[in-house]
């Protein structure tokens, strides 16, 4: 078997009609589909939902679910907020900073951009409260040829000390890169 791609990723929504157009309006998704039934067709459960569907581009498809019967959403208490996130790529840092600009104008708070090395991202968070960052990579195909010689390296490092790898470090300072330009 080989995964061809994501088919959807699949969230809570509280609000369907407020979450499509957050992505529509703002970050430019085209509203593909939506699907309401009065039971759930895998366990015939009587649940009442909207599953609101969105192009997340290069057919990749963000969904989301609108479940008015069940208690109010929360989030993992135990996981910090920065951690669950939904990321997406943007075309360039241009389209980054105008898209940034776009959502403080609508009054989001919006953090970054913060420099990854390789990207740099924003962060904010959808109606719903869920993180959501834009990236635009910035890296070269040689950098990534570099992380990908040493990440099982950096795997094995971590799984045994619990602690950034020495990579790590490395991989910041620049030095892994040099003559890794091209």
């Amino acid at each position: 078997m080989a995964i061809k791609r994501i088919h959807h990723v699949a969230y809570r929504c509280k609000d369907a009609k407020e979450t499509v157009a957050f992505y529509r309006d703002l970050l430019g998704m085209e509203f593909q589909l939506a699907i309401a039934e009065n039971e759930v067709p895998s366990t015939k459960e009587p649940d009442p939902y909207m599953h609101v569907f969105l192009d997340a581009g290069m057919g990749n498809v963000l969904a989301f679910f609108e479940i008015p019967n069940s208690p109010e959403m929360g989030r993992d208490e135990n996981t910090p907020a920065w951690v669950q996130h939904i990321a997406f790529e943007v075309e360039s840092m241009e389209e980054l900073l105008e898209t940034k600009a776009r959502l403080e104008s609508h009054g989001i708070d919006v953090l970054g951009p913060t420099d990854h090395t390789i990207f740099k991202s924003i962060y904010f968070f959808d109606p719903n409260g869920h993180r959501i960052e834009l990236a635009a990579n910035t890296a070269t195909p040689g950098m990534h040829k570099e992380l990908k010689r040493v990440a099982e390296d950096m795997l094995e490092e971590w799984s045994r000390t619990k602690k950034a790898p020495k990579h790590a470090d490395w991989l910041h300072s620049g030095e892994a890169f040099k003559g890794a330009n091209e």
